[in-house]
């Protein structure tokens, strides 16, 4: 087995696994199944997300996990920003409803809040920031989104997170009723993972040609 070059910043195994696909065959020489790993195989510490940007969430665990491990990695921060909540849950995406991961009561606790709120006040989007950070001090990080609105009940039965009451723009299904190819051709991750994607290619070529 090639030893890893790249880690992945992440113990969501959903995001984990979009991540795995929006890498593959991207970046010249790199075998996204036996020198990608993710943060837990790593060994890597659990960073603390205290940063009050995705920005800043994505680029501190992107650091600290390359610190930790000798590697680089990679590490995005993203979330729902409603508008009609000034941009909230934003940063509290993933602990809306106190629990940190726990998407039903999430959604749940959201579409109450928004329970009286018109068809033409349900504005919302998903927001990325994705991150890149090297042993050597490198750093970089993009921004993607993605426009749409918010449903009053689920569907569908792929994807994670909010994916189920999130409907794209132009588009009359939610996002979990996208194949996992359809949504990683327009989500905010592959968005943001693309625009960052010179910068990853740059950085593992450099590692790959040290090896």
């Amino acid at each position: 087995m090639s030893e890893a070059i790249l880690v992945l910043a992440s113990r969501n195994q959903g995001k984990l696994r979009e991540l795995r696909e929006l890498l593959r065959g991207q970046v010249p020489g790199l075998d996204v199944d036996t020198q990608v790993i993710d943060a837990a195989t790593a060994g890597a510490p659990d960073p603390v997300e205290d940063q009050v940007t995705f920005e800043g969430n994505a680029l501190k665990k992107a650091m600290e996990i390359s610190a930790a491990t000798g590697l680089i990695a990679l590490a995005d921060d993203s979330g729902l920003s409603v508008d009609v909540l000034g941009g909230a849950p934003g940063i509290f995406s993933a602990r809306w409803s106190g629990v940190h991961g726990d998407d039903e009561a999430n959604i749940d606790l959201l579409l109450g809040q928004l329970g009286d709120i018109a068809e033409e006040h349900r504005g919302a989007a998903f927001v990325c920031a994705a991150a890149l950070a090297t042993p050597s001090g490198a750093q970089h990080v993009e921004l993607g989104k993605l426009a749409g609105r918010l449903r009053r009940e689920r569907a569908g039965e792929h994807g994670f997170g909010y994916d189920p009451v999130f409907q794209p723009k132009d588009s009359d299904r939610s996002l979990a009723q996208f194949s996992a190819d359809e949504k990683n051709m327009i989500s905010h991750r592959a968005q943001a993972f693309k625009q960052l994607l010179p910068a990853i290619v740059t950085e593992v070529s450099k590692a790959l040609d040290a090896k």
